[in-house]
């Protein structure tokens, strides 16, 4: 019989569990530090590649704002103004022109003039026909009309076939004023 004795005064102690404990735990713990700095670069890439993108909107909506001044005050001057009238007024002639539920089928308007001649709006109009039949319905529209007065034809002209690509038999140029009520 063999009988194990220490006659150490401290008995000899096995750091073995205690070493691959440490190890693994600073194995895994390089593996988070990688990991997590892996993830802080690609957050700091991402994030200077939206500093950029807004640094560009920013230069890109500045040089609007400035060519968007640039444009108010070139219509601020007063020959441009008094053209920017004009037109918004044109533009509400045209806008409430109810031409479309008086134009009959196979006409087609050209071109609209309108101009304020002492306080009333005169209306210069030129609109194709495809035959007389639809010519004479329009013209009888806009005579019957409430909105439109004094309607005066100023020219009727017969379109040659194949001379163009309009299928228009019938070219009048005619003036009228127009009301509005």
């Amino acid at each position: 019989m063999r009988v194990r004795l220490n006659l150490a005064t401290k008995p000899l102690e096995s750091h073995r569990r205690f070493l691959l404990g440490a190890g693994f735990s600073a194995f895994v713990a390089a593996i988070v530090f990688v990991a997590l700095g892996w993830h802080v670069y690609t957050v700091r890439e991402a994030a200077a590649e939206d500093r950029a993108r807004k640094e560009k909107i920013s230069r890109e909506y500045a040089r609007y704002q400035e060519e968007g001044n640039d444009l108010k005050r070139f219509f601020e001057q007063k020959d441009i103004k008094g053209l920017k009238e004009r037109a918004a007024f044109i533009n509400g002639i045209i806008a409430v022109l109810d031409l479309e539920h008086i134009l009959p089928g196979g006409a087609r308007i050209i071109n609209i003039e309108p101009k304020q001649v002492s306080g009333q709006v005169e209306l210069n109009l030129t609109f194709g026909a495809a035959d007389d039949e639809v010519k004479l319905k329009f013209l009888r529209a806009l005579e019957t009309s409430k909105q439109f007065s004094d309607v005066q034809i100023h020219s009727d002209v017969k379109v040659i076939p194949g001379a163009g690509a309009s299928t228009d038999a019938k070219v009048v140029h005619l003036s009228t004023f127009y009301s509005g009520a």
